[in-house]
């Protein structure tokens, strides 16, 4: 007989050699981190560990998979590699002397400085256009001055089989410092040049042939400062002004006003980068004005649910903000053109915004007067921007337009329109991403929505998050260039803080919270090939390393603002740093080593119904601690993902926080090799699809943590209690039937009869199935997790001084102090256990026989009041002190004597509508309406149609007219249900008649 882990070995054997040896460098392998002491167990019933193959999974030092780092390496490469060639045999670079030169702005994902000096201001850079290369020099003498670092930049600009290079004649200077193997060409710049050289003054009548010249593969070096050019022209913009920026603005490179401050900088060994370079590179002030024009407020009122716009650009900046500043409306400058984004299509059509959309056409026309091309959709659009004098024609992207109007639902031409704008087009672009974000599911809205594709690099993101409908008023420009929140300023703001302790203001406090939130969705980006990008995430890194993030837990909770900024911060940050481990001890204060197992098998029913459904391994990963798993060919890229971590609700709106916003982690498995991790640690879960038929599956886990679990019908008592609830993990699960229970460790250690708790829970199960006229075996096991804090879910059912917390769905949540109570049978058979029954209760409602917001706290009790007395065997009026008679009666009375609106006819009140009927019908009238509603067609969607039909049907199964008791209650039933229950007995003695 072969050996029970060979054919394991071979399956794992030709895994590594056809999958992991292509995807992993040997360079990277090491060890697991967080894994502590390794060791071998036995692992009994489903955990199988293999002790003839202990060593074939790697770990390598890259981040997590999904993650699009090491895709991307070769573009930070390849300008590493320019930096080194620019920068070669240059040790330092002095600045001193009467040469001032101006404080560059890069943008973009390609740009990158070569000089930076210590107040973070760019001297020098360097980028890329098309097929071709920029460098530009803050200052026209620095042509002379650094003669070194210029022949290193000709050379790396000049194509290796082209010897000459052109110069302009205001730089001839240049070529009697040049090598002599190079041969320069002094004059005006034509087509056939493959390098030249020019100071920022000259490119005007030129800017054009120059763009074009660097998008076909050409060099040029660009000298010059702009501060001298502001000054004479104070009314002009020196970003779109000043003749260099015509050129060097379309590859992202920008001569400000602002003057450099001098000295001698050494030269960084890579590219050098300042969280004081992490600001704003223009005052918004004019464009403000020109915009808001006219305008006192924005009216979005009405159904239209507008996105987020997160605002990360140095040359963006928010127009329009509701009252805690998250943008609709925003704006940017890119290249030599501009952008608005708005954060739903229909504002482009919308009349209340006539005198905003008309500004914006003129300001993203830049007073040319040219064509406005309209997509053929938004003919909304289109009529209302033909007031605006410009020439308007509905068309698809074509070149020749001034202007384009178009929604963020499509990419096909991203390409294209950047290049348009870059150029000096403009670019007016709705639309919200939220539900697209519903509706691909773990796809990210920041990377993968089609309008992030053409916007990101425009420094403007289109977020899932959503911003309410409402009249809002516009800003004012003045303290909206320096006080309103910029992402930018303010992050710049609080890393002085962090760093040199500077003192925030006040209106900056108040601003913290949402400049976590920006954070977060920044870092999300993941756009490890963009220069700016990575130097935000190095300022975010170096933060946290000095400040620490701040412990969190039920006794230390997270209260003010600047705790709560670093704790959203360092979760983000681990997850898309190229070295996690070295953050985890800045954040995790307390990381005990648990023992470990080894090439665990686990086996999974890899079948599923209707929904998504999790599937437990019985394993636990510590926090930061990382682990491959080995899938089966069937399910990989079927939409199967692994789930780190129970605990799956966000809790970032919280100003209290009693654990970090998110701690669970998903990972597509998209390769039958997956590496996972979670910085806070998780139980392991594979979460499969809806309507899958996997079949019987086998996974393998190379290192993890035994966690206790117990399985109905497959773990026996002797093995829970010789050895299993004593598993290391500081979580547990226990499943039953229907069933699956998740809590920490320490409220099962001492659990000494599972079968017991277990048997009850099963019979807690088929009574709610019972009831809601459902088969017996759910067709996905409800599970139950507590938390320490949840989202949201305070229940008015529970009429205790201290309020306690759950809510319903998949997983039902609950407050960890509450799950004691799950597994005390004793309590739960004398007091009951009302709470979780009533969120499973949750979970049983229907919208067809729902009437929000009247019964959403209603009917689910009936679940509640039907286990308490069928299972518990305790009446009603003991299974909760709201439903005594003496109260009963009392609401009931209040309301006949507020006139029985329907506006007061909810939770307790609605509840006796169902108890009335229950206590003169019994529960088989019940489950027979749950089940005739299972056949159901054509159900009404307004309240009122709902309501007559739930009338009519249930009087019909009863065979009994209840209409008049109905609109005793005040129900607004209609002559023609009426007429439809005429023929039937009318119930004459309801409990209502009296009130009539």
């Amino acid at each position: 007989m072969a050996d029970p882990g060979s054919v394991c070995q071979i399956c794992l054997f030709h895994v590594q050699q056809r999958k992991l040896k292509q995807l992993i460098p040997e360079q990277f392998l090491r060890l697991p981190a967080g894994t502590g002491k390794r060791t071998e167990t036995t692992v009994k019933t489903l955990l199988v560990s293999n002790e003839r193959i202990p060593d074939r999974f790697p770990s390598p030092q890259l981040s997590k998979p999904g993650d699009s780092i090491h895709l991307k390496q070769a573009d930070n490469m390849a300008r590493e590699a320019a930096y080194i060639k620019l920068l070669s045999g240059i040790n330092e670079l002095d600045f001193r002397g009467s040469s001032i030169p101006s404080d560059l702005v890069l943008t973009g994902d390609h740009a990158f400085p070569l000089a930076m000096n210590p107040r973070g201001q760019v001297l020098m850079a360097a980028s890329s256009y098309g097929k071709g290369h920029l460098v530009v020099m803050g200052h026209e003498s620095y042509l002379t001055t650094f003669p070194a670092l210029v022949k290193n930049i000709l050379a790396w600009l000049k194509p290796p089989e082209e010897s000459t290079v052109g110069i302009h004649q205001a730089c001839k200077t240049v070529a009697d410092h040049l090598c002599p193997d190079l041969q320069a060409t002094v004059g005006e710049f034509h087509k056939d040049m493959r390098v030249y050289v020019t100071d920022a003054y000259s490119i005007g009548p030129k800017a054009k042939e120059l763009v074009n010249f660097l998008k076909e593969g050409g060099g040029l070096l660009v000298a010059g400062q702009a501060w001298n050019w502001a000054q004479q022209h104070p009314k002009q913009s020196a970003l779109k002004g000043f003749p260099g920026n015509k050129v060097c603005g379309v590859a992202g490179i920008y001569f400000s006003e602002h003057k450099g401050e001098l000295g001698v900088f050494p030269v960084p060994k890579q590219i050098p980068s300042s969280w004081l370079a992490v600001s704003i590179g223009k005052d918004f002030k004019g464009d403000l004005e020109e915009l808001l024009e006219g305008l006192s407020e924005f009216d979005v009122q009405g159904g239209s649910i507008p996105s987020e716009i997160l605002v990360h650009g140095p040359l963006a900046f928010p127009i329009a903000t509701t009252d805690d500043a998250r943008a609709f409306f925003a704006g940017a400058y890119y290249g030599q053109g501009r952008v608005i984004v708005g954060s739903h299509e229909g504002f482009l059509g919308r009349q209340q915004l006539t005198q905003f959309l008309i500004n914006a056409l003129h300001w993203l026309d830049e007073g040319r007067k040219g064509h406005v091309g309209i997509h053929p959709n938004l003919n909304a659009s289109y009529s209302l921007l033909s007031q605006s004098g410009l020439p308007c024609e509905k068309t698809d992207f074509k070149q020749g337009l001034s202007v384009f109007v178009c929604t963020s639902y499509s990419d096909e031409n991203c390409a294209k329109i950047q290049e348009f704008v870059a150029e000096g087009g403009g670019l007016l672009i709705a639309g919200h991403a939220w539900y697209w974000a519903q509706t691909h599911g773990d796809r990210k809205v920041l990377t993968d929505y089609p309008g992030n594709h053409i916007l990101n690099k425009m420094g403007l993101s289109i977020l899932a998050g959503t911003v309410g409908s409402g009249l809002y008023k516009t800003p004012q420009p003045d303290k909206a260039s320096s006080e309103a929140y910029h992402f930018r300023r303010m992050l710049n703001c609080f890393a002085r803080h962090v760093t040199h302790g500077k003192p925030l203001k006040q209106h900056e406090q108040q601003c913290l919270k949402r400049l976590g939130h920006d954070c977060s969705n920044y870092l999300n980006m993941q756009a490890h090939d963009c220069p700016s990008y990575n130097s935000i995430l190095s300022m975010l890194t170096d933060m946290v390393k000095q400040a620490g993030v701040p412990k969190v837990g039920s006794k230390s909770p997270v209260q003010n603002p600047k705790d709560h900024l670093l704790l959203h911060v360092g979760t983000q940050l681990y997850k898309v740093s190229p070295n996690p481990d070295e953050l985890v001890p800045y954040i995790i204060q307390k990381n005990p080593r648990l023992p470990v197992v080894s090439n665990v098998k686990v086996c999974i029913d890899g079948n599923t119904g209707g929904m998504e459904e999790w599937k437990s391994t019985g394993l636990y990963l510590s926090p930061g601690m990382r682990t491959y798993i080995s899938f089966p060919s069937q399910i990989v890229g079927k939409g199967w993902v692994v789930q780190v971590g129970c605990q799956t609700d966000n809790i970032g709106h919280s100003d209290n926080l009693k654990r970090a916003p998110v701690v669970h982690e998903r990972f597509p498995i998209n390769s039958e090799m997956v590496l996972v991790s979670n910085l806070w640690g998780g139980l392991l879960y594979l979460v499969a699809p809806q309507k899958s038929n996997a079949g019987d599956l086998e996974i393998v886990v190379q290192w993890a943590v035994k966690a206790p679990f117990y399985r109905f019908g497959k773990t026996t008592v002797e093995e829970w209690v010789g050895g299993l609830r004593d598993a290391p993990s500081p979580w547990a699960e226990l499943e039953f039937e229907n069933i699956i229970l998740t809590m920490k460790s320490k409220m099962i250690r001492n659990l000494d009869q599972p079968d017991e708790l277990a048997s009850l829970w099963n019979e807690f199960m088929r009574a709610v199935a019972d009831l809601a006229a459902i088969p017996s075996k759910f067709s996905r096991k409800e599970r139950l997790v507590a938390d320490v804090q949840i989202s949201h879910g305070k229940y008015p059912f529970l009429l205790l001084p201290v309020c306690r917390f759950m809510h319903a769905g998949y997983p039902i949540m609950i407050h960890s102090q509450t799950a004691p109570e799950l597994v005390n049978v004793n309590q739960i058979r004398k007091g009951g256990l009302w709470g979780p029954i009533h969120e499973l209760g949750h979970n049983q409602q229907r919208s067809v026989w729902e009437f929000p917001p009247h019964t959403t706290e209603c009917t689910c009790n009936l679940w509640s009041i039907y286990v308490h007395e069928q299972v518990l065997k305790i009446p009603r009026h003991k299974a909760h002190e709201a439903i005594i008679p003496a109260k009963r009666k009392e609401r009931l009375q209040e309301y006949v004597k507020d006139g029985k609106d329907l506006n007061c006819w909810s939770v307790w009140t609605a509840l006796e509508t169902y108890m009335q009927l229950q206590e003169e019908f019994g529960w088989e009238a019940f489950k027979k309406v749950f089940a005739a509603y299972h056949n159901i067609q054509n159900v009404p969607n307004d309240r009122d149609g709902k309501m007559n039909l739930y009338a009519e049907t249930f009087s019909k199964i009863v065979c009994k007219n209840l209409a008049p008791f109905f609109k005793a209650w005040g129900w607004p039933i209609t002559a023609n249900v009426e007429q439809n229950l005429a023929a039937l007995p009318e119930w004459s003695n309801h409990p209502m008649a009296q009130y009539v």
